[in-house]
């Protein structure tokens, strides 16, 4: 279908403007939200992650992608609400204390939106108990948390202990990231999931939902 190959392709280059108009042509035409979203522009972001963990596009050019997602979000939303399309899954989001390094978890945040997850950012800076409240509050399957310096990824345990006592343990995941993270830290402090980048944590934590439902 040309609309939908055009929404990707659009996407893929950053272009905004041309994906919300192609969003809005497709739903004119009758084509589903749900085929829009999944077959448009989740295909668009898909495509874009592979490059980048391949290192095909860097930072910048996934920046750009995300935005254009956006904008062709805007005229979706509405229908993808009437139409009972719900997200695959719910992830809460954010750096860890004493931390305000945030492109990082910006890009996992982005890819994640790409894969079809329901993302509540709680920027930086964020206390462990900030970390299981908003999960409680959002009744979220992930609880993903970002650290880029060696002196806060301990912190990442205190998130772990406080959804814990929060009761909520058994309902949510843990996933950490960032760049002195590794999965034997990961596992040393009872996290559930490591990944290396952004395109892997979206891919890891679609699957966790799927999983889990």
């Amino acid at each position: 279908m040309p609309t939908l190959d055009d929404i990707s392709t659009f996407l893929q280059k950053g272009r905004a403007n041309e994906v919300r108009a192609n969003v809005q042509k497709a739903l004119d035409e009758g084509i589903s939200a749900k085929a829009i979203l999944e077959d448009g522009l989740m295909a668009g972001m898909n495509i874009i992650g592979g490059k980048f963990k391949r290192n095909e596009v860097y930072v910048p050019e996934v920046l750009i992608a995300a935005r254009a997602m956006n904008a062709g979000l805007e005229p979706l939303k509405p229908h993808l609400a009437s139409a009972g399309v719900k997200a695959k899954g719910v992830v809460v989001i954010g750096t860890v204390k004493g931390d305000l390094h945030d492109i990082g978890k910006n890009l996992v945040k982005m890819m994640m939106e790409g894969a079809g997850l329901e993302v509540h950012d709680l920027g930086v800076d964020v206390s462990a108990d900030k970390f299981a409240a908003a999960a409680k509050e959002h009744g979220a399957d992930i609880v993903c948390c970002s650290a880029l310096l060696t002196t806060t990824m301990t912190e990442m345990k205190n998130v772990v202990e406080n959804v814990k006592s929060s009761g909520i343990r058994d309902k949510v995941l843990i996933m950490v990231g960032g760049a002195p993270i590794t999965d034997s830290f990961c596992k040393a402090i009872g996290a559930d999931i490591y990944s290396p980048d952004a395109a892997s944590a979206a891919e890891a934590a679609v699957e966790a939902c799927l999983k889990s439902a």
